[in-house]
């Protein structure tokens, strides 16, 4: 479903993403099934959403930039894609525009949160069920599960799948504070909700 006021270009969208007023989907752009897509969203070509994902309202994805199944992302996040930018009418910098080679791609692995206002400098990896919280600057690649507060944001303590803290369980691994998950020390599931 695409809001009346939404300009969606893509043909790339998967079945039951809803994409909502204001919000604009270049042609080349890929996003999965199942997404909600906020108002006033840009998303530009090259960009790769995958299924499940929520984009809520006033977030831009760069080219570069693919969100795994199941991310959120909160209002007006921000993503980047260029470590170095300037305005390609620069004359003394045209040339390096001239192909993408510029370009610094960020991966976001399935199950991701990031908070309001976050931002992820480009050319790192957020790895699965990492928790970057509102506010927090990611500068660097991250592990899966981690919570990352700050700015530069910091490691401060490892998240469930299901969002809440892991707490150290037994000798070596870890068990989760609402559902009771439990996890080893690689951060492998080792039993069941």
């Amino acid at each position: 479903m695409y809001h009346s006021h939404a300009l969606v270009e893509s043909q790339d969208i998967g079945d039951g993403t809803r994409i909502w007023a204001f919000a604009h989907v270049m042609q080349g752009a890929k996003i999965g099934s199942d997404c909600n897509i906020g108002d006033h969203v840009f998303i530009e070509s090259g960009a790769v959403i995958g299924n499940g994902v929520t984009i809520k309202n006033g977030v831009s994805v760069w080219d570069g930039v693919t969100i795994g199944d199941g991310s959120f992302i909160g209002p007006n996040a921000v993503f980047t894609n260029d470590l170095n930018p300037r305005s390609p009418r620069l004359e003394y910098v045209r040339n390096r525009y001239a192909s993408n080679t510029w370009l610094k791609p960020t991966c976001i692995e399935e199950g991701v949160t990031i908070g309001a206002n976050a931002t992820i400098i480009c050319g790192i990896h957020l790895g699965a069920y990492s928790f970057v919280a509102a506010g927090a600057v990611i500068t660097r690649d991250v592990r899966p599960h981690a919570l990352m507060l700050g700015s530069p944001a910091r490691e401060r303590g490892l998240v469930c799948r299901c969002a809440h803290t892991l707490i150290a369980y037994g000798i070596d691994g870890w068990s989760c504070s609402e559902c009771d998950l439990k996890y080893d020390s690689a951060l492998e599931i080792t039993s069941d909700i």
